[in-house]
């Protein structure tokens, strides 16, 4: 009989699944990453895959990871290299052992290491391990063939059983973990309800997986467990940001008392949007997959005219098509939110990769003075917080609104939990009141806000006309006179300079830090995660992160002006930091630009603010 096997308890672990594009590998870490969260772990996650639809089979530009940490109490990044690493073939192995720790663990399936293999991945010799000079364990085991005979008695054909090896090192990864597989299971069944026997035939391999590492302990002499420290009451569940996002724009809907109506065209990586938002036809909503980015937005406008909440969303090369439509939501004053999902570019770039290039275009990316507010997601749950925010300003100061999340934010996920929308602020348009009736024209605006009236077609004795040429600001009539075009585009700048949103918060050492880190959007967790590790080895760094852009933060240059060096790091080559030195006189910020199509690494962030700090 076996020895029992030991059990070391984690704070917190990274696992990162990689194979071919076709191999499950963001299946298995979704699930991985649902069954901890369930459990109460905090998680964040990280897509990495390729552009291609399906690279050749064993190459190297078709390796496709996904990464999951797992912390006892708040995590904030994927981390920078991981403990576990699962390669389901050699140029798999080849292309990520980068990531993996010099103390981690590395799954392996031998079958997908053969000659041919090997020579795809680009191996001289027979023997990678040795030649890549790996000295971490390595449990290699045959898990094609495994899978293979524990689905001998279904009838399936090769090809259906190879999708399965995935849930053989899911398993195996549960295993390590400790993980209750009945989650796991369940997850299985409800995604492949209409497929009953596929769900039986992964639970199955799941469970085998999981068998093996228990009979055979895998050749590591511990397994693992996270347990969860921090405990808030509520219910959660694992979102990522395009899901989070969605669920925000619908609980918008909701609180406002309007329909939802989102015109989109797919593109990577917003496409999960519209998909999760015609889920939802039961809850008011409407979505129009259009022929092109272009009526994609010009059906939202056209949507916001009607009364409804209006979205559009795409990614950086969609709002190149869809600047003229926005215009036309500026000049007419309607409320419409476009959702932005920032990829690598220019061009198609990066497809797949992350980046926060986007925020000029966001902020000035249109013809003539067309000021528009923009709001940056932080992360993939805060993803939910900052569509409702974006709906609201849209609905209430009648604007179009751009919401910047991006390829990390938009695939990454975390533990959320659910909100009380109760507890959410109301949303209230500024309708028209009975007064006006047969007195109304388009541009009466509220002294106090500078927003314009809101009538909705077909109410009787507000009839009006809207339209992308200047019009006058009583009448509403067209006017080509140079004093009513200098007024409405400084009534359409006032009323967005006048936008209330939150003073930017300062966090770590707020008091005393010899250095201020500054951020937007998506790079919150790497940013804070680096802060924090300054701290705890008695550097003062403190951090301050924005998500309103457009306004800025009222506190902007208060902060700014605090400290005696200020850092701007970003995923881009400058923009926000430039950003900054335009509307805080005398801001002249040290610089951390990197434009990789990848998140930030927090060990190099912390190398990099450490020498600022100790710089005369």
């Amino acid at each position: 009989m076996a020895n029992e096997m030991k059990v070391k308890e984690l704070d917190q672990v990274v696992v990162r699944f990689s194979g071919d594009s076709g191999d499950g590998m963001q299946l298995a870490g979704n699930i991985f990453s649902t069954v901890s969260a369930t459990v109460g772990n905090d998680i964040s996650t990280f897509p990495d895959y390729p552009a291609d639809i399906r690279a050749p089979q064993g190459s190297l530009t078709g390796v496709s990871g996904f990464q999951v940490h797992i912390g006892a109490s708040k995590v904030f990044t994927p981390g920078d290299q991981c403990d576990v690493l699962v390669a389901m073939n050699a140029a798999a192995l080849k292309t990520q052992y980068k990531f993996a720790k010099p103390t981690a663990c590395i799954i392996i399936d031998t079958d997908s290491f053969k000659k041919s293999d090997l020579e795809k991945a680009a191996f001289q010799t027979e023997d990678p391990i040795a030649e890549m000079d790996i000295k971490q364990d390595v449990i290699a085991a045959p898990i094609t063939q495994m899978v293979k005979d524990c689905l001998a008695d279904t009838g399936m054909d090769n090809k259906a059983m190879l999708k399965c090896r995935n849930m053989f090192a899911l398993g195996l990864v549960c295993w390590l973990f400790n993980r209750d597989l009945t989650i796991a299971e369940n997850y299985l069944r409800e995604k492949f309800a209409k497929k009953p026997a596929i769900a039986e035939a992964n639970i199955k391999v799941i469970r085998a997986g999981y068998d093996y590492g228990h009979n055979t302990h895998a050749s590591v002499d511990h397994t693992y467990k996270v347990e969860t420290t921090v405990k808030v009451p509520g219910k959660y569940m694992d979102i990522s940001g395009n899901k989070a996002t969605a669920y925000g724009l619908i609980a918008a809907a909701e609180k406002a008392g309007l329909r939802l109506f989102l015109g989109s065209y797919p593109i990577t990586p917003a496409t999960d949007i519209l998909h999760e938002l015609a889920k939802h036809k039961s809850l008011g909503v409407t979505t129009v997959q259009c022929e092109d980015e272009i009526a994609g937005c010009a059906t939202s406008v056209g949507a916001a005219f009607a009364g409804a909440l209006a979205v559009t969303s795409t990614s950086g090369p969609g709002v190149c098509l869809k600047s003229e439509a926005m215009n036309l939501a500026v000049i007419t004053e309607l409320p419409l939110v476009v959702v932005n999902v920032q990829r690598g570019g220019p061009s198609t770039g990066l497809p797949t990769k992350s980046e926060q290039t986007d925020l000029l275009q966001a902020l000035f990316g249109r013809n003539g003075e067309s000021p528009m507010p923009v709001i940056a997601a932080a992360s993939p749950t805060q993803c939910f917080d900052a569509a409702y925010d974006a709906c609201k300003i849209a609905l209430e100061h009648m604007t179009p609104v751009v919401l910047l999340t991006d390829a990390f934010v938009a695939n990454g996920s975390g533990a959320w939990k659910l909100p009380d929308l109760a507890s959410y602020p109301d949303i209230n348009p500024p309708y028209v009141t009975p007064e006006m009736k047969d007195n109304y024209t388009p541009y009466q605006r509220n002294p106090e806000t500078g927003v314009r009236y809101w009538a909705i077609p077909g109410q009787e004795g507000y009839t009006h006309i809207l339209g992308g040429l200047e019009k006058d600001s009583k009448t509403g009539a067209i006017s080509t006179a140079p004093d009513n075009h200098d007024l409405m585009c400084r009534l359409r700048a006032e009323k967005v300079e006048r936008i209330p949103v939150p003073d930017v918060k300062v966090e770590g050492c707020a008091d005393d830090a010899d250095l201020l880190i500054v951020g937007f959007g998506g790079t919150y967790g790497h940013l804070y995660s680096a802060m924090q590790e300054m701290n705890q080895s008695g550097k003062k760094v403190a951090l301050a992160h924005f998500t309103h852009l457009n306004p800025l933060p009222k506190n902007t240059a208060e902060v700014l002006k605090k400290y005696p060096k200020v850092v701007v790091a970003e995923q881009n080559l400058g923009q926000f930091a430039g950003y900054l030195r335009m509307k805080v006189d005398g801001f002249v910020p040290y610089q951390f630009n990197e434009v990789k199509g990848q998140p930030f690494v927090v060990s190099e962030l912390v190398a990099e603010f450490s020498k600022l700090i100790i710089k005369s």
